[in-house]
């Protein structure tokens, strides 16, 4: 548990239950997902439930907030961000994830999708899915850098089988940070 929920309360008023599928407070499913079968219902519940915990294990927490990152689904105050789910269209055995920031310029965009990757497809062996496969909504100015650092993420585990430390192309010149429009 983060030391800032401490201070933010630790009640659950103004949050959605874990088992609740609301689909006025969650994000729209963006283009990443539009082709699949999007979840829904007990389906996105379950699935979410399970991104909880395994978001738990490797520490996928939102700084700003001070919790777990599965938490934003649930914010009422945030009622267009956090993750939506399909299955691939492409691909059996693959799920898509689209990840809605709360706000366009969400300097933890990048982070929160690396570690969302790398906390579903590292601990593989607890959920159904051969891959799960991340992008940042187009809604976010980053999300060209973003989404392509994903895909060369989503490609090495394709080709090892194994979450990389790192991505080969991602230094300064080429990953996010190397952009000029950052909002200050």
């Amino acid at each position: 548990m983060s030391f800032l929920s401490g201070l933010r309360g630790t009640d659950d008023q103004g949050f959605d239950g874990y088992d609740e599928y609301r689909p006025a407070n969650l994000p729209d499913p963006g283009d990443f997902l539009a082709a699949g079968d999007v979840l829904t219902g007990d389906d996105h519940a379950a699935f979410h439930r399970l991104t909880r915990a395994l978001f738990e294990e490797r520490g996928v927490y939102d700084v700003t907030f001070g919790y777990n990152l599965a938490r934003l689904n649930l914010d009422h105050r945030h009622q267009d961000a956090g993750f939506r789910y399909a299955l691939d269209p492409e691909e059996d055995g693959t799920l898509r994830a689209e990840f809605s920031p709360t706000t366009a310029f969400c300097p933890q965009s990048d982070t929160l999708t690396v570690g969302a990757f790398r906390a579903w497809n590292g601990l593989a062996d607890r959920h159904e899915y051969d891959l799960v496969r991340v992008r940042v909504a187009p809604v976010h100015q980053q999300s060209a850098a973003i989404n392509g650092r994903l895909e060369r993420l989503e490609q090495a585990y394709r080709e090892t089988g194994t979450v990389p430390d790192d991505i080969e192309g991602d230094g300064p010149e080429t990953g996010p940070a190397a952009t000029d429009d950052l909002p200050f």
